[in-house]
C-alpha cells in the first residue's frame, strides 16, 4: 500500500485519480482549495455540482484537505508521508486567462513550481499535468482546418515538435512554463518526475464548459435539450483521451520511473472532429441537436492528433478507450445526475 497525493484532486481528472487509487486500497489525500472559478461560465453552476467530487471522495474514505498549492507550507505538511504526488491542480480555461493572467500564472506556474519543490524536499517522484496546448497554434497553418481526412490518416506530433508556436495566451505561457520547469528539476535535481501533455480529457464527472472539457460541454447541452455552441467550422480534430486511460498514465510513471516528457493522449485511435462528436452524440442519445456556429476565438488550436509513441515506449502505456464507449459512460452519468446540470 502506498501513499498518494492529488492536487485538484476535487477537480475532474484528480477525482478520478483520487478513486482509483482509493479502490486499489491505497491511502489517498485529496488537496483543492475549492474555488472552480471555471464552473461559474457554464450555467449550471450550482453548489451542487461544486461539491459533487467532494461528497464522492469523502464517502469513499479519502481524505480531504482544503488547500490552495500556491500556499507552500501547506502543501508541504500534506506531502509529508506521500511515496507519489500527482499533480492535477489548475487554471484550465483559456478564457480566464486572458481576463485573469495573474490568477493563471500564479496557480500554474507558481503552484507547480510549490509542487515540485515538495517533490524535491521529500524525494517523491511526482507528475505533472500539461497539455497540448504548449505547442501553440501554428500547426493551424501547417495542417489546415482539420477536415475529415485527418482522422482516416491524421498526422500525429510528437513531443519533439516545436513549442509556443503562433499566437499566444497566457494559458499557452503558464502551462509551457510549468512544463519546462519539470523538465528543469528532472535536469539539475534529478527528480523522478514527468509532465503529461494531455489531449481533451473526458468523462464522468465533468461539468465541462465552452472554454474547457469541450465534449462534455457537447454532452450536457445534448442530455439537457439546449444547442451546443461551436467556435469555428465544428471540423477541428483532437484525439481525445478518456479520464481512465489517463490516470493509467499517472500508474504507469510510478511502476517504471521512466522521468521526462510525455504526450498522453488517444493518437490517431482516437481522434475526431468537434462534428464527428456531434453525431457520436446523435445516435447515443437519439436526440436531434441544434448546433450554432460562431466566430474562431483567440489562440484555439484546430488541429492536433498525439504521437504517443514515447509513453508506449518507455511508460508500457497507451489509452484503450474508444470514443463511442466513452462519450456513452459520459451521458449515462450525466443522465443520473441531471439534477446538477440545472440552469441558471
Amino acid at each position: 500500500m502506498k501513499k498518494v497525493l492529488v492536487t485538484g484532486g476535487c477537480g475532474f481528472l484528480g477525482s478520478h485519480t483520487c478513486k482509483y487509487y482509493k479502490e486499489k486500497g491505497d491511502e489517498v489525500v485529496a488537496f483543492d482549495n475549492m474555488t472552480k472559478y471555471e464552473l461559474g461560465r457554464t450555467g449550471y453552476a450550482t453548489e451542487e455540482a461544486r461539491k459533487y467530487n467532494w461528497n464522492m471522495l469523502e464517502k469513499l474514505g479519502v481524505k480531504m484537505v482544503k488547500g490552495d498549492i500556491r500556499d507552500y507550507e501547506k502543501l508541504l505538511e500534506e506531502a509529508k508521508g506521500c511515496d507519489f504526488i500527482i499533480h492535477t491542480a489548475a487554471q484550465p480555461a483559456m478564457t480566464i486567462s486572458w481576463e485573469d493572467p495573474e490568477l493563471d500564472f500564479s496557480t500554474n506556474v507558481k503552484g507547480t513550481f510549490n509542487v515540485l519543490m515538495a517533490a524535491k524536499e521529500l524525494k517523491i517522484p511526482v507528475v505533472s499535468c500539461a497539455t497540448i496546448h504548449v505547442y501553440g497554434n501554428k500547426i493551424n497553418e501547417k495542417l489546415g482546418e482539420g477536415e475529415k481526412r485527418y482522422v482516416l490518416n491524421p498526422a500525429e506530433i510528437g513531443e519533439n515538435h516545436p513549442t509556443l508556436e503562433g499566437t499566444i495566451t497566457p494559458l499557452h505561457a503558464s502551462k509551457s512554463s510549468a512544463d519546462i520547469y519539470v523538465k528543469a528539476f528532472i535536469d539539475t535535481y534529478n527528480l523522478e518526475a514527468a509532465s503529461f501533455r494531455f489531449t481533451g480529457l473526458y468523462g464522468p464527472n465533468q461539468f465541462g464548459g465552452e472554454d474547457h472539457g469541450w465534449v462534455a460541454n457537447f454532452a450536457i447541452r445534448t442530455v439537457l435539450g439546449v444547442p451546443i455552441n461551436i467556435y469555428g467550422t465544428g471540423k477541428q480534430v483532437r484525439d481525445i483521451l478518456y479520464a481512465q486511460d489517463a490516470v493509467k498514465a499517472f500508474d504507469a510513471f510510478y511502476k517504471t520511473r521512466k522521468s521526462g516528457i510525455y504526450n498522453v493522449g488517444g493518437s490517431s485511435r482516437t481522434a475526431i472532429s468537434l462534428l464527428d462528436c456531434v453525431d457520436i452524440l446523435k445516435e447515443i442519445t437519439g436526440k436531434d441537436i441544434k448546433v450554432n456556429f460562431c466566430p474562431d476565438r483567440l489562440g484555439d488550436l484546430r488541429y492536433f492528433v498525439c504521437d504517443t509513441g514515447k509513453a508506449k515506449r518507455e511508460l508500457n502505456w497507451q489509452a484503450e478507450v474508444l470514443p463511442k464507449e466513452g462519450i456513452g459512460n459520459l451521458v449515462k452519468w450525466i443522465k443520473e445526475n441531471i439534477n446538477l446540470f440545472k440552469l441558471t
